[in-house]
């Protein structure tokens, strides 16, 4: 868009820090919730969000956790804290693929350590720094895109992963189990945001209003099998999705935090 696209697009879909960088570089436009004649279909919980207070340039699309999960048939220890990842037993140790994410994976090892993101001291920076040096040396692959294929295939034990991913891979015939581990997880949340100068406003608004129809939503999450922002969406959506493992956390679960977009400096 800054290479010089603005103009031509009419919304993006990014992940929630990207919505605070797009409206803070002035690439998104602002709509009045009368615009969106559904707009009070948006699940309260994803309207105040710290990168689009208020829901004034984004609508949720959707969003889902990162973790872990782990292959039953190979570890049947527990999963309930996100050292598997970082600090692994013997089992999966050296077979554990992690995201390709500069945004996830320092975000759920300051979790695990229990410090703030965004930080700038140097001492906690150094500890983060040791800890996924350490970590690296039982990680077998990098993949994000290829996160649910190999624990099907059985080349990862374990991996980190999206839930939904963790879905796809469980109905695929994988023995795995996805953890909500102790520390929290990565929440995260696609979003479609209307663009600056977009050519087609009035329609980019109509595409953006039929999204927040719980029919549509509902539609959608049954594909993505993740979980909608918009409110009935649950009522459209297929029975094995909705009750899915993955997508209903445990009673009292610590669901973490959204990454964060931190600061030059502290980069």
């Amino acid at each position: 868009l800054k290479a010089g696209r603005l103009g031509e697009h009419d919304v993006a879909v990014p992940g929630d820090y990207m919505v605070g960088i797009l409206r803070d570089q002035g690439l998104a436009d602002t709509f009045a919730p009368e615009e969106l004649p559904h707009f009070a279909n948006i699940d309260p919980r994803w309207l105040d969000v710290p990168f689009d207070p208020g829901r004034t340039s984004s609508i949720p699309y959707q969003w889902g956790l990162t973790a872990f999960a782990v292959n039953r048939d190979a570890y049947q220890g527990p999963i309930d804290s996100l050292g598997i990842s970082y600090d692994p037993p013997e089992a999966p140790r050296g077979r554990i693929n992690v995201l390709d994410s500069q945004g996830e994976v320092p975000a759920l090892a300051s979790m695990y350590l229990g410090i703030p993101q965004c930080i700038q001291d140097r001492d906690q920076l150094r500890a983060l720094n040791d800890l996924l040096r350490t970590a690296r040396e039982s990680w077998a692959s990098f993949g994000s895109d290829t996160a649910k294929d190999v624990l099907v295939s059985g080349d990862a034990l374990a991996g980190m992963i999206y839930n939904g991913f963790a879905t796809k891979a469980r109905n695929e015939g994988a023995n795995i189990e996805y953890a909500f581990p102790q520390e929290g997880s990565v929440i995260w949340m696609d979003n479609v945001v209307l663009l600056r100068d977009a050519p087609n406003r009035a329609n980019a608004l109509r595409f953006m209003d039929f999204l927040l129809e719980p029919e549509n939503a509902g539609a959608v999450t049954s594909y993505a099998a993740y979980q909608s922002g918009v409110t009935g969406a649950e009522a459209f959506t297929d029975e094995a999705i909705r009750t899915s493992p993955e997508n209903n956390p445990p009673e009292g679960a610590n669901l973490g935090e959204f990454v964060m977009a931190c600061d030059e400096e502290t980069q």
